[in-house]
């Protein structure tokens, strides 16, 4: 299985290291057993030659963000929950925003999603028609400079476009599932 997701040659641009770069979701190799990123789908936030940055999209946590976020009123009364973000600075909060437009204090990551603050947080919340979308992270990914590339050259990861699903929408529960199935792969590779 590792060998098919290596195989460069067969003209599959999603399994090469030059195919990562800021917005793209990187998705984990059924042979991925690193418990800290087994079965998961990241948004790249930052790639470059002092290394790369990203957000696991599909591992919720039982906590309540307005447990995490008790100054802003606005949460008391929705079920947002917080995602784990990866096994970096856990202790660290990132919210992650579908916006329409941008806001101040936000940072555009691709078109439409933007990393920002929890003053725009209770700003989307406060408003009486959400049509905007927010996730909060604790935590991030995170590697060093040409890590990356070597995990992508040892089979590790896929990559697809970050317009392939609405990850505000997506249920995490199938994210990883239904990223596979999105990759250009030979039908011999399957979940396990």
């Amino acid at each position: 299985m590792v060998l098919l997701f290596a195989i460069p040659a067969l003209g599959q641009q999603e399994f090469l290291p030059s195919s990562v770069e800021r917005g793209v979701l990187l998705v984990a190799s059924p042979s991925l057993d690193d418990p800290n990123f087994e079965q998961t789908v990241l948004l790249i936030l930052e790639h470059g030659n002092d290394g790369t940055v990203g957000l696991i999209l599909n591992r919720p946590t039982n906590v309540s963000l307005s447990d995490v976020l008790p100054d802003l009123p606005v949460l008391k009364r929705t079920s947002h929950r917080l995602f784990a973000g990866g096994p970096v600075g856990q202790t660290q909060m990132v919210l992650l925003f579908h916006l329409k437009e941008p806001y101040p204090d936000a940072r555009r990551i691709v078109d439409g999603i933007y990393v920002g603050t929890p003053r725009i947080l209770e700003r989307l919340i406060a408003q009486p028609k959400q049509t905007e979308g927010f996730r909060a992270f604790a935590g991030f990914a995170g590697w060093a400079p040409g890590q990356l590339d070597s995990e992508m050259r040892q089979g590790s990861w896929g990559v697809l476009p970050s317009d392939t699903f609405n990850i505000f929408d997506k249920d995490p529960a199938t994210l990883w599932l239904d990223s596979l199935t999105r990759l250009q792969v030979p039908r011999t590779i399957s979940p396990r």
